[in-house]
């Protein structure tokens, strides 16, 4: 089960991140009453369920893939499922996945990116320990899987062809914590990686609160919002901002915006 922790100081915050090791991966919430929910999850509210999110992703990734080549310009095909999902993602389609990333600060700056200080709701940040997950992961497919013998290991390099041919095909209920192996600019330079329900019919959330994942060091940090101004000068100070993780002019006109809204408070 994911555990929550409230922290009231800045420096209760960074304590509680900076002792995390590096098999953690983050996300930052602007809500902290909102779950871990894919946008594909979102969408489909409160018609959500099993038949919907398989008839959905299906139609998305048909759709998405046959209009393509119209507007890809110079940008590569991808060559797997993950990947084809990853570029969907990245556009705006709804998918299953849920964006993380290895930084627990760009983590806090997407808390901030669409967080409004007028309405007083703390922020929250998720803490997984992905290298426990995939382990748990892993032991449950080579449980349904006698031929399965991949490791922690060997699967670096074959995220793509083991989601595909694996965890997706056989729609484990397990979590899957992963990236494609074609990585877009914008993915690299946010550390980006995913955290996929590996059974399109489960939600995310009922997965990894699942029996399964119950020894797994997972939690949600709870921020109050008297913390907004000081963690968004703490992130200037390290240079994490819209402009470094977008590296366009939407991530200036962002930086500008989210500047101007820090200091009218």
């Amino acid at each position: 089960m994911i555990s929550d922790l409230h922290v009231s100081t800045i420096d209760e915050l960074m304590r509680a991140l900076n002792s995390l090791p590096n098999s953690f991966v983050f996300r930052g919430q602007s809500d902290a009453a909102w779950g871990l929910q894919s946008t594909l999850e979102r969408t489909l509210g409160a018609k959500w369920n099993a038949n919907n999110a398989r008839k959905f992703e299906d139609y998305s990734l048909d759709a998405f893939k046959s209009k393509y080549h119209i507007y890809s310009g110079t940008e590569h095909l991808p060559k797997s499922k993950l990947s084809w999902l990853s570029v969907m993602q990245h556009y705006g389609v709804p998918t299953r996945l849920i964006d993380f990333t290895t930084s627990p600060y760009i983590a806090l700056y997407f808390g901030l990116e669409t967080y409004d200080p007028l309405s007083k709701k703390a922020l929250s940040i998720y803490c997984l320990d992905y290298s426990a997950i995939m382990e748990k992961s892993i032991e449950y497919i080579k449980g349904k899987d006698k031929l399965f013998n991949e490791s922690r290991s060997s699967i670096q390099g074959q995220q793509d062809s083991i989601f595909e041919g694996t965890v997706d095909r056989y729609s484990y209920d397990i979590a899957w914590v992963t990236e494609p192996i074609e990585l877009n600019a914008r993915i690299d330079r946010q550390s980006g990686t995913f955290l996929i329900s590996g059974n399109l019919e489960k939600t995310i959330d009922s997965v990894i609160n699942s029996p399964l994942y119950e020894s797994c060091e997972l939690k949600k940090i709870i921020i109050p919002a008297s913390l907004y101004e000081g963690i968004y000068v703490a992130l200037r100070k390290m240079s994490i901002n819209s402009k470094s993780i977008y590296g366009d002019l939407s991530g200036l006109a962002k930086s500008i915006r989210m500047e101007l809204q820090a200091y009218t408070q």
